[in-house]
């Protein structure tokens, strides 16, 4: 399958031809649930935390005698039946990641970047520099490409390229390395330059 290599102008100036790895083989949907899902999960932060009767401050004396009162028995003011008192079973500090097989996730990415073939939503440049960091020139080259909401992937971002993307809320700019699932589904569209694919291609 032969993909157009577009300029900055959004002109063809060459062809390529995919990796059988991306242009062809089934999109396994089912994967994108455990993939994304592990991922969100991996994303929180699990600092929710409710202290115990034993760490809230006060209570180190008896609030009222034992007996003799005609109340119910009660050893300290912090007691979870108290106003201000403990949580009982509430939230700790606690680590919410997990990892599903590395086979799952690398056929999952590729079932992503085949979904966007298959859709038609990929779009390949040589490269994509700037010579200056400004929003407007990088907006002028999606808008020749017809790009409305894309994840851009690079291979060595230059630092022009990064400062123009980083204000626009419908693009996302990320390195070749860290290419994930999530933002493939997460943007309508998928641009990456040439030596961001040959990179791709190469750990497919």
């Amino acid at each position: 399958m032969l993909i157009d290599i577009l300029d900055n102008n959004a002109k063809k100036v060459s062809e390529k031809e995919l990796g059988k790895a991306i242009a062809s083989g089934k999109v396994n949907e089912d994967l994108f649930y455990e993939v994304v899902k592990m991922q969100l999960a991996n994303r929180r932060s699990g600092t929710a935390s409710t202290k115990t009767k034993g760490e809230v401050s006060g209570g180190g004396v008896k609030p009222f005698k034992q007996k003799g009162t005609g109340r119910a028995r009660s050893g300290s003011i912090r007691s979870p039946l108290w106003r201000h008192g403990g949580t009982v079973f509430g939230p700790h500090p606690r680590d919410y990641s997990y990892s599903v097989p590395r086979k799952v996730k690398k056929e999952a990415l590729l079932s992503a970047l085949r979904l966007k073939v298959q859709q038609g939503e990929l779009k390949i440049f040589d490269s994509l520099e700037l010579k200056e960091p400004k929003t407007k020139s990088v907006l002028d080259i999606f808008k020749k490409a017809k790009l409305s909401n894309a994840l851009i992937v690079v291979d060595g971002a230059g630092k022009n390229l990064k400062l123009a993307v980083r204000n626009l809320k419908d693009f996302k700019l990320i390195e070749v390395a860290g290419l994930n699932v999530y933002d493939l589904l997460n943007y309508k569209e998928l641009v990456m330059t040439k030596a961001a694919l040959l990179k791709v291609e190469a750990t497919a």
